[in-house]
């Protein structure tokens, strides 16, 4: 009786899997035929694909996008512009050549003028940042809602990196002449700006006259016997030239280094030749009046047809480098070449001053020793 209980139940349950299975094959043999006679609508097929090629060239777009994003800030984008946003490419090129053609910022691209604009203020605060933690200060560069000061407060940091700039021209010269060029366009223009808004003019006038000091002095130091260190020397005389294109900036420059001149001059008087300071301070009296003549040759006449020409600064520097001239004809009987080389600048000073005849009203003690 059991036996046959248990045959009929297992019975049973063979006979439910068997129709289970068959349903599931039916089901699934129903949503076949249903896929068969409904496939994907056209329409569908080219909504996904027009999506997926958008994706992929927006994709495509944000590669090309990043790519140009780093040429840019790496310094890589003189590749694209040969000759205009490379700074390298053409700042020292005129290096040691009299009455150049090519000026500072001419052919540069407008397009990259801004970018390098910003990198170059990025790379400033850095620098600040990094001294006044050095100095334990924590005041920010600009804390002044005055878009004057923070203008004049970004002139100063930027004018403290070119002096430091300067200090570090022997280890890497491709990098000093990017940033170099950089920064003498970025002060030139701050330069310009300020004085053409007649605010903080005294403040300004204090930053060009202690650039003017720092890096006439930063010329005049070098090691003796060290070819780097004298190529340099010429490197900071260029950074000086291209700087002297703004008249404020040149006549002071001028004004510094006919005082070094004096004082060089006098020291030489009194050096025994043999000292080993003498062949510096005698090849650093040539660089100084080559530098003259390099800033009165190029931009003399055109600084003596602008409207803020500084008549009382003309006449000082003027008077200073003929004080300079008296120092140097003490040591004649040492080197004549000196009084030599002075006397052309002198000279060329007064064939310009003789042809604008708005300096013929200049102090007539100052215009007897210059056409004497």
């Amino acid at each position: 009786m059991k036996e046959t209980m248990a045959s009929e139940t297992t019975t049973g349950s063979d006979e439910s899997f068997k129709l289970a299975v068959a349903m599931a094959l039916l089901r699934s043999k129903l949503n076949k035929t249903s896929d068969t006679h409904h496939p994907p609508s056209p329409t569908s097929n080219s909504q996904l694909l027009k999506w997926k090629n958008k994706a992929k060239e927006r994709k495509q777009e944000i590669i090309r996008l990043k790519q140009d994003l780093i040429e840019v800030e790496g310094g890589m984008h003189h590749e694209l512009l040969q000759g205009s946003a490379s700074c390298r490419c053409y700042f020292f090129e005129d290096l040691g050549k009299l009455s150049p053609k090519r000026l500072s910022g001419e052919g540069f691209d407008d397009r990259f003028k801004d970018v390098l604009r910003r990198r170059f203020l990025r790379q400033v605060r850095l620098k600040e940042r990094k001294r006044r933690r050095n100095e334990g200060s924590t005041q920010r560069l600009v804390l002044s809602d005055n878009k004057a000061v923070e203008e004049t407060e970004q002139l100063r940091a930027s004018v403290d990196f070119l002096v430091e700039l300067c200090d570090a021209v022997r280890q890497d010269d491709a990098n000093f002449a990017s940033w170099s060029h950089q920064a003498v366009d970025f002060i030139l223009d701050s330069i310009n700006n300020t004085l053409s808004k007649g605010k903080n003019i005294e403040s300004v006038e204090g930053i060009i006259g202690s650039l003017s000091l720092h890096l006439v002095r930063k010329m005049c130091t070098t090691l003796q016997g060290n070819e780097a260190n004298h190529d340099a020397q010429f490197h900071v005389q260029h950074l000086l030239r291209k700087l002297g294109s703004e008249s404020c900036i040149g006549q002071r420059v001028i004004l510094a280094v006919s005082q070094r001149i004096s004082l060089l001059a006098e020291n030489l008087l009194f050096l025994d030749p043999f000292e080993s300071t003498f062949p510096e301070m005698h090849s650093n009296l040539y660089i100084l009046i080559q530098l003259i003549e390099y800033l009165v040759s190029d931009y003399l006449s055109s600084w003596l047809k602008t409207n803020g020409f500084a008549i009382e600064l003309f006449e000082e520097w003027v008077t200073s480098i003929l004080h300079a001239r008296k120092g140097l004809q003490l040591l004649e009987t040492r080197c004549g070449l000196y009084i030599l080389y002075m006397d052309r600048v002198i000279g060329l000073i007064a064939k310009l001053v003789g042809q604008v005849e708005s300096l013929q009203k200049l102090n007539p003690n100052i215009l007897q020793r210059l056409f004497c």
